[in-house]
């Protein structure tokens, strides 16, 4: 009895990790739309994904897993199916990230905001908490 809820608990956590990977190849992606993925960026990835709930100590293996993702990818699809299905607060998270990563030069250029409005589709985020996002982090520069 004791190994099918270690088993159950061992899987719960293999999704998690999967989940965040998820995220933060995501994350990544917008980081590196602009061709230029900075330690700041990073700084604020490995943020969201502690707010997210990742471990710290499993951190560096994250990213390095959602790199090799992100790499082999051709598509964003990939990387919101996880995304979508967390929860509203969840992916208010993964929103400012990225509105984060987008002005950490204090520039967003005609990729990141493209890549924003298909997000907030693809997210089923109502398109008003994403520019209120936005707004929030634009006066906090």
């Amino acid at each position: 009895m004791f190994k099918l809820f270690k088993n159950k608990i061992d899987k719960e956590k293999d999704n998690d990790h999967l989940s965040l990977i998820s995220v933060a190849a995501l994350l990544i992606h917008s980081a590196k739309i602009d061709e230029n993925f900075t330690e700041k960026e990073n700084k604020i990835i490995k943020r969201a994904l502690i707010e997210m709930g990742a471990d710290e100590n499993e951190l560096e293996k994250i990213i390095k897993d959602a790199e090799l993702k992100e790499k082999d990818s051709n598509q964003i699809l990939e990387f919101t199916k996880e995304v979508k299905n967390k929860s509203i607060e969840e992916k208010k998270v993964v929103i400012e990230a990225l509105w984060n990563i987008i002005y950490s030069d204090k520039n967003a250029d005609m990729y990141e905001t493209n890549l924003m409005r298909r997000l907030s589709g693809l997210l089923y985020l109502d398109p008003k908490i994403v520019g209120d996002i936005k707004q929030k982090i634009k006066s906090n520069q």
